[in-house]
């Protein structure tokens, strides 16, 4: 980056966390309360992989249970499979509307980021039309050749790496791969990855409360604001550049902006983590290494049973009910916030036997909620699965030999974040 986009990025981001840290219209100091207390932060705990023990024994006994929430929020945590599908699934019985949450920690309607996640039809409607035509297996498979190289080229590094001795593949391999093919699709220069990649952290860490969140989320719309502007007077063949000449008449920059801050932090954090997190349950699962190093055919069933058993995103976006129902025995009101365990919900016993077991033979595994579902599910999902096909065998059959560089107990998870992740992957590949 040049210095005079990085000062700018720098006195961007300062202005950015003053205006979000000040009181908020109730008279909340928004550094001092966290999205999230710590009384509700089960669903977001786990023990190297796996959920809690707790989360198991929660599912089992009472699928839909009360959270207590600070500012006299009615809520409810959903972990059970067949509920949290009729969650997802129901539009009309569920908002995603951000209008819901403001008023409440201190959040204003200013500080919506827009996008998909956060709205209701008829505009989420408006929003996904514009965009599914450009995440058609068809039309993504364009991307094959350069994600190909992408995880070539970062293999190559990889190697020259590995000559000094170990090898930390979260920033070798995990990030450099989604990273470089989301600014691919969306024509984002790469040398601004190092302020992405802490942008996209930093919104799902719920340790700095909710101002720090959306401060985050902010800071990206302002500069994909200035990407869109750029596009508006040139565009390019990526997606951004196709949505201006297909639909430019019909969708203004603030949208377009959401568009693209949604598709940058959702096709990167949870990419990284899924890369990082499937790389550590190959690495303790020989017979797995193996198979996927020498068997094509096992390609599509291990992602699928990989992006179950590791739901990097934890919890879905929280969900509003519209009117008074009855969801798991319980009795939901008008009002209430409802959050599913995504992660919860993907070992439900429902789902078939032994689901906290990695099970790439698992026939069931592709009717897991790891993108979601519903009219919400994530837009990305082809292409995540695009990037994990291509990038999980080509590591193990360039390096048939690759091993941790340290026990897995030492092994740093993130804590406390939606996206679940680790922090270093140090390995050893000769």
């Amino acid at each position: 980056m040049k210095l005079g986009s990085r000062i700018t990025s720098r006195i961007t981001s300062w202005i950015v966390r003053r205006q979000m840290a000040r009181t908020g219209q109730d008279g909340f100091d928004l550094s001092r309360i966290p999205f999230i207390p710590d009384s509700a932060l089960m669903p977001l705990e786990r023990e190297g992989v796996h959920p809690v023990d707790d989360m198991r024994r929660q599912r089992e006994s009472e699928p839909v249970t009360r959270l207590k929430l600070p500012l006299g929020f009615r809520a409810w945590l959903v972990t059970g499979y067949e509920e949290s599908r009729a969650v997802l699934g129901s539009a009309d019985n569920f908002s995603n509307d951000f209008a819901n949450l403001t008023g409440s920690f201190g959040i204003t309607a200013e500080q919506n980021p827009g996008g998909l996640g956060f709205s209701d039809p008829p505009l989420h409607t408006k929003l996904r039309k514009v965009l599914t035509p450009e995440f058609t297996i068809r039309r993504l498979s364009r991307l094959t050749p350069r994600i190909e190289r992408i995880v070539a080229d970062t293999l190559d590094t990889i190697e020259r790496e590995a000559e000094d001795g170990p090898v930390d593949l979260m920033q070798a391999f995990a990030l450099p791969i989604p990273c470089l093919t989301i600014c691919e699709l969306l024509g984002v220069d790469y040398e601004d990855r190092d302020d992405f990649q802490r942008l996209g952290a930093a919104r799902f860490d719920l340790f700095g409360g909710a101002s720090a969140s959306l401060g985050a989320i902010s800071e990206s719309l302002v500069y994909l604001r200035g990407v869109v502007a750029k596009q508006r007077k040139n565009p390019g063949d990526d997606l951004l550049g196709q949505i201006i000449k297909e639909h430019g008449d019909t969708i203004d920059d603030d949208e377009l902006a959401s568009i693209a801050d949604g598709l940058l932090t959702g096709g990167f954090e949870t990419t990284t983590s899924m890369l990082a997190l499937g790389t550590i349950v190959l690495l303790q699962d020989p017979a797995a290494f193996e198979r996927l190093r020498t068997d094509d055919e096992s390609i599509n069933a291990f992602v699928e049973e990989l992006l179950r058993l590791l739901t990097v995103v934890q919890v879905a976006f929280p969900r509003f009910a519209r009117k008074d129902m009855v969801l798991g025995g319980q009795e939901i009101k008008a009002g209430d916030v409802v959050i599913c365990s995504l992660s919860g919900a993907n070992r439900d016993a429902v789902l078939g036997p032994n689901m906290e077991d990695f099970d790439p033979d698992r026939p069931t595994s592709s009717s897991h909620l790891a993108f979601g579902h519903g009219i919400h599910r994530c837009i990305g999902a082809e292409l995540a699965k695009m990037e994990l096909r291509i990038a999980y065998p080509a590591l193990v059959r360039r390096f048939p030999r690759l091993r941790l560089a340290v026990s897995p107990e030492e092994l740093a998870y993130r804590q406390v974040s939606i996206v679940y992740g680790v922090d270093e992957l140090p390995v050893l590949v000769d």
